[in-house]
């Protein structure tokens, strides 16, 4: 099964917010993508980015971490619930 993450959204969001240290989230399905995603994101943007690989049980379990932004990615697509937490 294939998953639009927008990572072009989410460079875009890492551009704006000037965010040097970013920590991306993965449900536990996507977890196998990390790299690539963290990869694309260090190519297109001067970040460096942390993978968090603890449990993540929904957009509500946000990891106690030091970074200029977390980006979560899930499975399902929530539109009303873009935010950028910092």
């Amino acid at each position: 099964m294939e998953y639009n993450l927008e990572l072009d959204n989410a460079v875009n969001e890492i551009r704006k917010q000037k965010a040097k240290t970013v920590c991306i989230q993965l449900a536990d399905g996507l977890k196998p993508e990390a790299k690539k995603i963290a990869d694309f994101i260090e190519e297109k943007t001067d970040a460096n980015v942390m993978i968090y690989l603890g449990s993540c049980f929904g957009a509500c379990d946000t990891p106690k971490i030091d970074a200029d932004l977390l980006m979560q990615f899930g499975h399902n697509e929530f539109p009303w619930a873009r935010q950028v937490l910092k």
